[in-house]
């Protein structure tokens, strides 16, 4: 299976979506010889799931199982690059998966969503920032709770109105 392109993995996935030639892949690979794994096709079945599994990688040139394309198609797919710093702690669609256990990460992290959600003199209800926070997290109650905590994010003694802290880097 010496596939150059971006579609390498297309015969492994073509065979394995053939209930015969998965079949026969699966007896091969629980140890079964060639004729018993194909025992009851026809010759011409026989032919197809053959070639079938040698052109996706799943069998050696003396009929057996060969469980590394899987290893072998994973290692030919380009990986992304993995996120660093913050990002660690956000989905590609900008959701909070989670918090850093590094104070100082932990707070860059909440700069950062503080500033998505408010803008400088900006002030919200409750309702407005738990809307906007939603967009972020399931938890809203735990990452509003984290913002003000954090003096990134200020409310009003009663909890009804909150404003984005001027300068959060004291």
């Amino acid at each position: 299976m010496d596939r150059s392109g971006d579609d390498h993995w297309r015969p492994l996935v073509a065979a394995l979506a053939n209930d015969r030639v998965r079949e026969a892949f699966a007896r091969l690979t629980l140890g079964a010889t060639a004729d018993d794994a194909l025992e009851g096709l026809s010759p011409s079945r026989r032919r197809h799931v053959v070639e079938t599994l040698q052109r996706a990688g799943l069998l050696t040139d003396d009929l057996r199982a060969d469980g590394g394309a899987f290893a072998r198609v994973l290692a030919a797919a380009p990986s992304a690059p993995r996120p660093t710093g913050i990002a660690r702690y956000l989905s590609p669609d900008g959701r909070l998966i989670g918090y850093p256990s590094n104070p100082d990460e932990r707070r860059e992290l909440l700069i950062l969503l503080a500033a998505r959600i408010l803008a400088p003199g900006e002030v919200l209800d409750e309702r407005g920032i738990n809307e906007r926070l939603q967009a972020l997290t399931d938890d809203v109650a735990a990452l509003r709770r984290h913002l003000v905590d954090h003096d990134l994010v200020e409310r009003t003694r009663s909890g009804t109105e909150y404003a984005l802290v001027v300068d959060p880097s004291s």
